[in-house]
């Protein structure tokens, strides 16, 4: 008998709250106990998206503080025997920097904001690339919060006001104290891969401020207790806050079941993310010169994955369409875009243009263009075509990675994950067994809230404080997928 289903059963008595924030909306999800089996539902979602303020794009902190609120009261309501924890993951990179009253500055800059171009290249004067790689260990991707806070600066924000990255930020809000979370700190390209710990060296030669930045913590570090007015609610008495991987990848590989040593993972969402998992970082300049990164695993190793850009291609081409009165759903397109028979070639979906905003079909056909490929006619009837040129141009890349994986890693894969939302495209999912020959299981859509959940349990389990084992988290992971009662996962779709 597994520790978890050991422990289950002391678990049992309270609820658990796993907030999952995401680019296009936010999630509260409630963990109960019925009859001793578990049983989670998404209570509540807020729609979420970059907004253009004034020429730079920024996210809705105040709708998605008024939404989780909302979700949080809701869960209240539904547990009467109370909530244990409250645990939140979200994407990484992104922050909101302090006044001397811990209010925001200001809504939180999307990474997608351009003004990072004018910082990546101020920086690379001072650190090259490669150079900062072997330090860091991440891609020197223009969205890495390094750069942000480098636009910062070039912006006149003094280095020295303080930031937490967005999960770390919500938790603060509920009564929590200030910390980075390992697996999302590593995110920043400010965290020194040996040691673990902020790189004095980045922060002094950058220009700027390591007293600005939060502690890092481990994964399922408790960080208080909730307090505000919820609090009062009867539900929140006692109620724990805990970071868990803060990252949302971090929380879906958490909550894979499937051996990690010859599995490659494919986190499918607004980003494409191919990896595995690995004890330790691999910086040589061959894995930066094939684009991947370490970044945090929730036990402590590191999730060695490239970033690709992913569903927000065909999000964008829909955005655009229903702006000009085609409305389609994705489900249908997808169907359609079986149907497809040609295409007019592949494309190379990590073009710069395609990870910008706006007008993706017309991005789409310059891209067609450069390659000396045909257009593809933006009328009525041609989106499944524009489909399929999408999910099949992604397949091609995801197999080139998966080559490149193997060759780095000195692995040999024999099958691949998804994870994420991308897991319910059938179409992507085959169209990627037969770009890389290897078996593709789906995993849950929702991953990153079942990992949430099960690095919530490890941590509530440990004694005194203990760090959480991968063993710990793989039991609950376990318990949580072949226990799990039916109505679980993004079948509840209440949005209040």
């Amino acid at each position: 008998m597994s520790q978890a289903t050991q422990s289950s059963g002391q678990a049992s008595a309270k609820a658990l709250v796993a907030i999952d924030l995401g680019a296009e909306s936010c999630r509260v999800s409630l963990l109960r106990w019925r009859n001793g089996e578990p049983d989670i539902e998404l209570l509540h979602r807020v729609p979420n998206g970059p907004e253009d303020r004034h020429g730079h794009l920024h996210w809705p902190l105040d709708r998605i503080l008024d939404g989780i609120e909302d979700g949080l009261r809701k869960a209240a309501a539904a547990a009467p025997e109370g909530i244990r924890s409250i645990a939140v993951d979200g994407w990484a990179v992104d922050y909101v920097r302090l006044n001397p009253q811990g209010e925001p500055l200001h809504a939180p800059f999307c990474y997608r904001d351009e003004r990072t171009v004018a910082a990546k290249a101020w920086a690379e004067k001072r650190i090259a690339p490669e150079e900062l790689f072997a330090i860091n260990g991440a891609q020197p991707l223009r969205i890495n919060t390094v750069y942000q806070l480098i636009a910062d600066n070039q912006a006149g924000i003094e280095a020295r006001v303080p930031w937490l990255l967005l999960p770390e930020y919500i938790l603060h809000t509920l009564g929590g104290r200030a910390v980075a979370e390992y697996t999302n700190a590593t995110h920043t390209g400010l965290v020194d891969l040996e040691s673990g710990n902020w790189s004095e060296s980045i922060f002094k030669r950058l220009g700027l401020s390591i007293e600005a930045a939060p502690p890092i913590v481990p994964s399922g570090a408790i960080l208080g207790k909730l307090t505000g007015p919820l609090a009062e609610l009867p539900a929140f008495r006692d109620t724990l806050l805990i970071a868990p991987a803060c990252h949302d990848t971090a929380s879906a590989i958490a909550a894979v079941t499937a051996d990690l040593s010859h599995t490659a993972y494919l986190v499918s969402g607004t980003w494409s993310l191919v990896g595995t998992v690995i004890d330790r970082p691999i910086a040589t300049p061959e894995a930066e010169s094939a684009g991947f990164t370490n970044q945090g695993e929730a036990a402590g190793g590191f999730c060695f994955h490239t970033n690709i850009n992913g569903m927000w291609i065909i999000k964008q081409c829909l955005d655009h369409w229903r702006h000009h009165g085609r409305n389609i759903e994705l489900p249908s397109l997808i169907a359609q875009a079986e149907k497809v028979a040609e295409i007019p070639g592949i494309l190379n979906v990590d073009a710069p243009s395609l990870m910008l905003a706006g007008n993706m079909p017309e991005r789409i056909n310059s891209e067609l263009a450069l390659l000396g490929l045909p257009p593809i006619a933006d009328i009525p009837g041609n989106e499944p075509v524009f489909a399929r040129l999408i999910f099949s141009s992604l397949a091609a890349r995801y197999a080139t990675t998966i080559a490149n994986l193997a060759q780095i890693t000195g692995r040999s894969f024999r099958q691949i994950t998804i994870l994420g939302g991308g897991s319910r495209n059938t179409l992507l999912s085959r169209l990627t067994q037969e770009a890389t020959g290897l078996p593709v299981t789906a995993g849950e859509a929702e991953g990153s809230t079942l990992g949430n959940f099960a690095v919530q349990l490890a941590a509530l389990e440990a004694e005194n404080g203990q760090p959480i084992s991968a063993a710990a988290i793989r039991n609950w992971a376990d318990l949580l997928t072949a226990r799990l009662t039916l109505n679980v996962i993004a079948i509840s779709t209440a949005s209040g």
